[in-house]
């Protein structure tokens, strides 16, 4: 997924729905993204990601329930 912008496309789309959380990439070449919100604007995200940005080539998005983590805002994580 390297090489699109796909981090930053999420970073933008998170922004804009209001949702906490990060991107970053994975070593395995995936990207994880981890969003705090309301169920539908988290859905929401998750249907943009599924779409990606324009060069992208996403073949698969998995939904996982993870723990709460203190997060202001939304960024890109290294």
């Amino acid at each position: 997924m390297q090489g699109v912008g796909y981090r930053y496309f999420v970073e933008r789309h998170a922004g804009q729905l209001g949702l906490d959380g990060y991107a970053r990439n994975l070593d395995d070449g995936r990207v994880e993204v981890y969003t705090a919100g309301s169920r539908e604007t988290v859905n929401e995200l998750a249907r943009l990601l599924r779409q990606g940005p324009r060069w992208s080539d996403v073949r698969e998005v998995q939904e996982l329930e993870a723990p709460a983590e203190r997060c202001h805002g939304f960024r890109i994580r290294d």
